[in-house]
């Protein structure tokens, strides 16, 4: 099965068991926005949950905010997001497909990439144990020549962007044999330029001079409340602001599920520092943040830095934690140095000031930031695709699980009477309300113990608790392991030891510190 069909299958098993729908479906639906269902709630607030306790429960330096999404018209214009927040933008005539011009460009350099990958696999196969990878891509007359062709079209990429230059991002596109993914033909128009905010008006009459926007990122929030917490905290530099919530973007080219989408939400945090200490900062939080992906147990190997080929207007420093999702390596975090742009304009636009004094060197001066910033719908996509698995079982049968890591599982545990008579209903239920005041649980009695596995399996349930009539007797269950279908007999005042130590956010948390 390839990674397409096992990314549709992944989509339609979302919407089956209640964890993502299609937003407004029973009037054929709203493009790129997406509701999360009773399960996906569950995951996705467990994320969040991880995220805001590791980055400010475990830092004393660290707090959190919740800023308005609506905020005053002119923070957009000091931020940049009114002149800048552009995407390059093609069409394909015949398909009347719209494309932004540089994933296009991206997408050709992945492919190129993908092709030197194979030809070092072929070198590995043939050579065997005496295969040197490094003298290889050095050395092979293939992989030269794919390689020189990716160099030559990321440079012009790079290039294009850093100018602005909208005929050259075409040029490369026509001179790359991009074809469009729809109707398979070149026929490109011209790349133009189209702002990503959505606008609205604050106030009754339309048309009045009250345009505001949807805010396109969380971050603006937080430097202007940069002042209010440092002095109502006492907070002393390095100090961060943390936050989660909702931001809104115009993408033309929404696609790929939850990955990109109009209406998400993000966790980010906007760390302030002294002028000149930037780039160790930006080294720290590159590694922390790699750390806090890696302890959720996805496999080391899915995730790589990527650095930025054109630095945004406010940085000079841009990384992104890629993540290997079905349709290849993309962008799950950015860690950016902000250097004192955002602040700086706001000091200069509001006319306030907005400095910190510091009490050791008796100056002050516009703080720099470093921003860690991760969007919590990716998130979920990561935890989601990498938890799928359709397995094939002995004597012919098969089940679909997903093995999400048991701290940020929907539910936690599931308990089950063997049979709906004897008393077993009713003794599954006293143990069900002793373990919900720690864990979320589910109770299921229909179908037969078998079907009733699977369906706690598919919604990634890391535990099953089979109360039988030995129960009644002896006092003890039986727990079934999701990711191993193993079933061991405990007692029933074991259970929630047993549970907790591997559902508990401290089993993540701890890997943090």
């Amino acid at each position: 099965m390839t990674q397409e069909e096992v990314f549709k299958n992944l989509t339609a098993h979302c919407k089956e068991y209640g964890f993502i729908f299609q937003s407004s479906e029973i009037y054929d639906g709203l493009s790129a926005v997406y509701d999360y269902g009773q399960l996906g709630v569950e995951l996705k607030n467990n994320i969040k949950n991880y995220w805001w306790q590791a980055m400010v429960r475990l830092h004393d330096n660290i707090v959190g905010i919740d800023s308005a999404i609506f905020m005053h018209p002119k923070i957009w214009e000091a931020s940049g997001h009114v002149a800048a927040f552009n995407d390059p933008l093609i069409d394909n005539r015949d398909s009347k497909k719209r494309y932004r011009a540089d994933v296009l460009i991206e997408d050709f350099l992945a492919k190129l990439e993908e092709k030197i990958n194979k030809e070092v696999e072929k070198g590995r196969r043939k050579f065997g144990e005496t295969f040197d990878e490094e003298q290889f891509r050095a050395t092979n007359p293939n992989v030269l020549r794919i390689k020189a062709k990716y160099d030559e079209t990321h440079a012009r990429m790079v290039k294009a962007l850093d100018n602005n230059d909208l005929e050259e991002m075409r040029q490369i596109i026509i001179d790359s044999d991009i074809v469009c993914p729809i109707s398979g033909t070149k026929n490109w128009t011209d790349v133009r330029k189209f702002n990503l905010m959505f606008s609205t008006q604050l106030g009754n009459v339309s048309g009045e001079d009250g345009t505001i926007y949807l805010r396109p990122e969380t971050a603006q929030g937080i430097f202007v409340n940069f002042l209010n917490v440092q002095k109502t905290g006492r907070m002393k530099i390095p100090f961060g602001i943390a936050q989660i919530g909702k931001a809104f973007r115009n993408e033309i080219v929404a696609r790929q599920f939850i990955f990109r989408m109009r209406e998400f939400e993000q966790m980010e945090m906007q760390f302030f520092i002294k002028p000149g200490t930037e780039l160790d900062w930006f080294a720290k939080w590159k590694e922390t943040r790699l750390q806090w992906h890696k302890a959720i147990g996805l496999g080391d190997d899915k995730y790589r830095f990527h650095d930025h080929d054109k630095l945004a207007h406010y940085a000079n420093a841009a990384t992104d934690i890629e993540f290997n999702f079905p349709f290849g390596f993309k962008e799950l975090e950015g860690i950016h140095s902000r250097t004192d742009f955002d602040l700086g304009n706001h000091q200069r636009m509001s006319g306030r000031k907005i400095q910190y004094f510091d009490p050791e060197t008796q100056e002050s001066y516009v703080p720099y930031v470093i921003e860690t910033s991760i969007g919590v719908d990716r998130c979920v996509l990561a935890v989601l695709s990498s938890s799928y698995h359709e397995e094939a079982l002995e004597g012919g049968d098969t089940r679909v699980v997903l093995s999400i890591p048991p701290a940020l599982a929907p539910v936690k545990v599931a308990v089950l009477p063997l049979v709906k008579k004897d008393g077993l209903p009713e003794k599954a239920r006293e143990i069900l309300t002793a373990l919900r005041v720690d864990f979320n649980c589910q109770y299921d009695e229909k179908d037969s113990i078998g079907k009733r596995y699977r369906r706690q399996d598919a919604i990634g349930t890391p535990y099953c608790v089979t109360v039988d009539h030995d129960t009644l007797t002896d006092g003890t269950v039986t727990i079934r392991y999701r990711d191993t279908m193993e079933q061991e007999r405990v007692p029933i005042d074991a259970l929630r030891n047993i549970i907790f130590d591997k559902v508990s956010l401290n089993s993540l948390l701890t890997k943090n510190i």
